[in-house]
């Protein structure tokens, strides 16, 4: 039941790296606010509604493994319609490893730790074009060649 998800950006992995664990930087692809403290149990914690802290955010969630550059592991939680489902007891965990080659980086994207139930299937569901557009967000913004996430 592990969602997969691949893309392969031009970009350098440490670039890439850098998108996925500074506060600023993923601020510009993936969600309004955040807080991240890059090493092993710092927070992994974003915000999508951040005029409330309270709803629609990863708040509590923490990096379980941050091998630089080419693994972090995190806790994540559900949005609100999913939070009864995900947010309570044993959380999500994704998995991004970061694989240069060339002149581009492949990243894969592996969300594991759903519950066999119907609502467990629907919020796996969701998130699996989520995490598609997340991707598409991160390519297009650091492709770009504009902003923060283009330069080191």
């Amino acid at each position: 039941m592990t969602i997969i998800q691949e893309t392969v950006i031009q970009a350098d992995v440490q670039l890439l790296w850098r998108a996925w664990t500074e506060s600023a930087r993923i601020t510009e692809w993936f969600a309004p606010a955040a807080e991240i403290e890059p090493r092993a149990g710092g927070k992994f914690e974003l915000y999508f509604n951040p005029a409330d802290r309270e709803s629609m955010c990863t708040a509590g969630c923490t990096i379980l493994q941050y091998g630089e550059p080419r693994v972090l592991v995190f806790k994540w939680k559900g949005p609100d319609p999913f939070a009864e489902t995900m947010n309570q007891g044993e959380l999500t965990a994704v998995k991004v490893a970061f694989f240069p080659e060339a002149d581009d980086t492949r990243i894969t994207l592996e969300h594991t730790g759903w519950k066999d139930s119907e609502a467990s299937r629907q919020a796996r569901e969701w998130h699996i074009d989520a995490w598609k557009g997340m991707l598409a967000s991160l390519k297009s913004n650091i492709e770009s060649g504009n902003g923060i996430l283009c330069c080191k």
